[in-house]
């Protein structure tokens, strides 16, 4: 594929943003904790086996992990096709009807506050430059960019997450530790801590506050959970 030029140096356009799929971790990553933790402690909650837990912590993991890949794959998949359709739109434009394709880059300069002369050579130099023409359109004229991530990757980094992250709450009721239930808030309670710093890096939260937000998140999902299992414990027979 073309390197997009920059418009004024004729150079080669500034690298495009890397894609990583990191996001997409910290989503499963989320979830599998807090769909975990908050079947422990409803299990917990209505004073059930031990067992019960494992069994349907495990269930939840590979269903309800499948079922945030495949939505994310999904949604990534539905991303990248509108790309693909507004892109072949725009070609189109661009080898067809140039002169409308010109008045379309003209409003978007005047946007920024281009004008006469300024204006026209603005138009005419990235008009002259077919790729970062383009480029100009897809990112100025529909706000979107050309680096798409891969639903595939995107649903296969969600899924590994949940299932990672999912573990942790199961992990003491596996060992068969006497003191399960508490373990397993203890790291459970870490873990939204953790993921919860980094998720910061995509928000103008300080990492401190991201974290505790994820961990309040976590640990009222677990309360509800709990409450949900202690009531239900004295009205449903068991």
């Amino acid at each position: 594929m073309a390197s997009h030029l920059d418009p004024l140096t004729n150079s080669p356009h500034p690298d495009r943003p890397r894609i990583n799929y990191l996001r997409d971790w910290i989503y499963g990553g989320i979830d599998g904790v807090v769909t975990t933790f908050a079947i422990m402690a409803g299990v917990v909650g209505a004073e059930l086996a031990m067992g019960v837990v494992v069994v349907l912590g495990l269930a939840n993991i590979l269903a309800d992990g499948f079922s945030m890949a495949a939505a994310n794959y999904s949604g990534t998949k539905a991303e990248r096709d509108d790309y693909e359709r507004i892109r072949a739109i725009e070609e189109r434009l661009i080898r067809e009807h140039p002169d409308a394709g010109r008045k379309k880059l003209r409003k978007i300069y005047e946007r920024k506050g281009l004008t006469g002369e300024d204006l026209d050579r603005m138009v005419t130099i990235v008009a002259g430059r077919k790729d970062f023409w383009l480029h100009v359109v897809l990112a100025e004229g529909h706000g979107i960019t050309e680096v798409q991530r891969s639903p595939l990757l995107a649903a296969l980094a969600t899924f590994a997450a949940f299932i990672v992250c999912g573990l942790v709450p199961l992990v003491p009721f596996m060992l068969g530790l006497s003191t399960s239930a508490i373990a397993a808030s203890a790291m459970s309670g870490v873990m939204f801590l953790g993921i919860g710093a980094v998720k910061s890096r995509w928000s103008a939260q300080s990492w401190w506050a991201s974290a505790l937000e994820t961990f309040a998140i976590g640990m009222l999902a677990a309360g509800i959970a709990y409450a949900v299992g202690l009531l239900l414990r004295q009205i449903v027979p068991v």
